[in-house]
């Protein structure tokens, strides 16, 4: 049996080419932004909320946060990490998803929250005061579940949990 190795080589590389186009492609459409999950929890006068949130501490983490995302469930959220506790702003460019963004105080007390952010604005949205962190969770939040400035969150960040 007789191969014409250059036919075999250049069928492989077409092959590999392929494949490597795919596996861009694949990794371009996965979600940008923080791979790690962490328990959260917020204790409101009804009760304790559990929320399960990626943590944004790298400067292109926190810059890309939740952008080009068309969808956050409920109990999901990204921890943005201010360290040390400073005046904060953000804002909902290339974020797709009405956010409720929770500014928290380095004690773990929340500060302000900022309910249902216009979707791909450049309004800068100011924690009007220093904050440690800030929670984005989906819009309506903060509503649904009675939290309010004052309430306590519970994670490392703050000395707890």
């Amino acid at each position: 049996m007789n191969f014409d190795r250059k036919a075999v080589w250049s069928a492989a590389k077409g092959w590999l080419a392929a494949i490597l186009v795919i596996i861009g492609c694949v990794v371009a459409s996965a979600p940008v932004g923080a791979a790690s999950f962490q328990p959260l929890e917020i204790v409101t006068k009804n009760g304790v909320q559990v929320f399960s949130v990626e943590m944004a501490t790298t400067e292109e983490e926190k810059q890309t946060g939740l952008m080009y995302r068309k969808e956050l469930p409920d109990g999901k959220g990204m921890l943005f990490d201010f360290n040390p506790e400073q005046e904060v702003s953000m804002w909902m460019k290339n974020t797709y998803v009405s956010l409720d963004m929770i500014f928290i105080r380095a004690d773990g007390r929340i500060l302000r929250i900022a309910e249902n952010t216009e979707p791909l604005s450049t309004k800068i949205i100011s924690s009007r005061g220093p904050a440690r962190a800030v929670l984005e969770v989906v819009a309506g939040t903060a509503q649904k579940y009675g939290i309010r400035p004052g309430d306590r969150v519970g994670h490392p960040l703050f000395g707890s949990k």
